[in-house]
């Protein structure tokens, strides 16, 4: 058995590496390193990839995020829900621009963002929600799409780890996930689903206004050289990056299907044990691209499993284990603990599991049977 990694980016490249040396070197020969053919060439793509009419690159999805708060024209003080239970990216960018963040608590069944907790937390100032398909997951699109009209909120999608995922709407119809909000922003950070070998990001939105703005934020503002007409930022997405990201889009739904069943056989595996909660597999539709495989441990063992499992050289993680309410950097008088009891108890129990398109049989049944090992002592 070959050594197990978190997630295992060479062997990914061994498959494909004609056609990304192939994009490089294209780069490299025209030496349109910033805004070149490759770039639009890979924002057209996507844009067919997931049917939505506008695309707009960026240089990460941190930037993605902020950029599409930009877009929207909120203002100081305006109020923005998000998710406690997810990386710190998400409410970043919200208190960079001196929005007002509020942290609600997520779904026991999902760990994406609470409906409940979200109709809770709307007051007068409240003008946006922020659902994150956590670990590859869709939250209920559907639900937050009806609340945001209620409210006349904005739907602003953080889709960084849940590229190429299907949503079945109400009506049966299949969506792109990242698509369905007023505008969607993604990352292509080199361990993401579609990753390419640096930072990278994207926005995404069907509305034709909305996406000429966007396009001269990310552009310091110009829609004509030196000629400003929004404040912008500089945040592109280079040609290098998206020459890998067009050798690597095709593969897409291969990468995530690889990942699916890899999700499927740890499940079966470990879905035996009563103090093991195992992610739902859905058999009918593609909802969740497992981005992350992430487990929880019920009965107080997950950090004497994580370290049996380091001792065994399985690479595990816990996303995440501090919630952002308790973080310093995001600490408010109005967050009390008893707001967040499922992100407090999943911060005790999650446990990630190596999870990559090159993932062996072999290596998860070896993952799993050192998991029960440990378990059943």
């Amino acid at each position: 058995m070959k050594k197990i990694q978190m997630v295992d980016l060479k062997s990914q490249y061994d498959k494909i590496a004609t056609t990304v040396n192939a994009s490089i070197q294209e780069v490299l020969d025209t030496n349109a390193y910033i805004n070149g053919p490759q770039v639009h060439q890979f924002q057209k793509s996507l844009e067919d990839y997931l049917g939505v009419k506008h695309v707009i690159p960026c240089a990460n999805g941190t930037d993605a995020l902020q950029i599409a708060m930009m877009g929207l024209g909120l203002q100081p003080g305006d109020e923005v829900i998000t998710a406690d239970f997810t990386f710190a990216a998400t409410v970043e960018v919200i208190a960079l621009l001196q929005l007002t963040p509020v942290l609600v608590d997520v779904d026991r069944n999902n760990m994406n963002i609470s409906l409940d907790g979200i109709r809770k937390a709307i007051t007068p100032k409240t003008k946006a929600i922020v659902p994150v398909h956590l670990f590859g997951r869709s939250a209920n699109m559907d639900a937050i799409m009806a609340i945001a009209k209620e409210y006349n909120l904005y739907v602003i999608e953080d889709n960084a780890q849940a590229i190429g995922a299907d949503y079945t709407n109400k009506n049966g119809e299949k969506v792109k996930v990242g698509t369905i909000g007023h505008v969607g922003a993604t990352s292509f950070f080199p361990s993401k689903n579609l990753g390419c070998y640096g930072d990278g990001g994207a926005i995404f939105t069907n509305d034709d206004a909305l996406a000429h703005t966007l396009r001269g934020i990310v552009n310091h503002g110009m829609y004509e050289r030196y000629h400003h007409d929004v404040v912008g930022v500089n945040s592109r997405l280079d040609s290098i990056q998206a020459g890998v990201l067009n050798a690597k889009l095709p593969h897409l739904d291969t990468y995530n299907k690889a990942r699916q069943e890899a999700a499927r056989k740890y499940s079966v595996a470990l879905g035996i044990h009563p103090d093991i909660w195992v992610p739902t597999i859905c058999e009918s539709c593609d909802c969740h691209v497992f981005h992350q495989y992430v487990i929880r441990i019920t009965n107080g063992k997950r950090d004497g499993l994580l370290a049996h499992l380091q001792s065994k050289a399985i690479p595990c993680a816990i996303y995440y284990p501090i919630p952002l309410h308790r973080q310093k950097a995001y600490a408010d008088v109005r967050y009390q603990e008893q707001d967040f009891p499922v992100t407090n108890q999943l911060c005790e129990e999650v446990i990630a599991l190596p999870m990559h398109t090159e993932l062996e049989d072999e290596q998860v049944q070896f993952i799993s049977e050192s998991i029960l090992e440990f378990l059943s002592k």
